[in-house]
């Protein structure tokens, strides 16, 4: 019996228990060997920030720098990315006051834009969805009706360049001149023929 506790006592002098320790001394959670879960706190566990993308005002800075905006088509495009619609009113004041965005600007680059091709309806109604001010649209009015005969006979012109040869063609051709926004009475004078008829004006 002596011999049995002497062995026992043996393996337990020889025993190393910090050896069979599973308490991490960091409170780490346990990893098995081969896991392919990566340990906390390496590389591969770290969620890079997200990248913030430009400011309200450089977005508009950059959109005017290529053509004129209205503020109304500034405000819907900046409302995109705006976190609050509260955001956008400073930057809107700001590109005013700089003279990034000027409506008097706007109006004049649409209607340069515009006028060559188009009637005078079509050209205000655009300057309205736009949201131009009602002052600036009569000025353009008054402007555009002074040149209404010698546009439509160009657009005429460079579309069809002969009168119509009879009442179908006259037809598509009248379509066609009303689809740009010309009056009917413009296009009765347009397609009345050539020469003195075009200086009846």
């Amino acid at each position: 019996m002596t011999g049995k506790i002497g062995f026992v006592a043996d393996i337990e002098d020889t025993f190393d228990a910090d050896a069979f320790d599973l308490e991490d001394d960091d409170d780490e959670p346990f990893v098995a060997p081969g896991s392919n879960v990566p340990p906390p706190g390496s590389p591969q566990t770290v969620q890079p920030a997200k990248k913030k993308g430009p400011s309200l005002k450089a977005r508009a800075v950059d959109l005017l720098s290529r053509r004129e905006h209205s503020e109304q088509e500034m405000r819907r495009k900046l409302a995109r990315h705006a976190e609050d619609p509260a955001q956008i009113d400073p930057v809107i004041a700001s590109l005013k006051k700089e003279g990034w965005l000027s409506a008097e600007r706007f109006t004049q680059s649409l209607v340069h834009r515009r006028a060559p091709g188009r009637g005078m309806s079509r050209v205000v109604q655009e300057l309205r969805q736009h949201g131009v001010d009602p002052d600036q649209i009569a000025e353009v009015k008054e402007s555009l009706q002074a040149t209404e005969l010698d546009r439509a006979r160009d657009v005429w012109e460079r579309r069809y360049g002969t009168p119509p040869a009879d009442a179908n063609a006259r037809a598509k051709q009248t379509r066609f001149l009303m689809s740009r926004g010309f009056s009917y009475d413009v296009i009765k004078r347009v397609l009345a023929g050539a020469g003195d008829a075009f200086d009846d004006e």
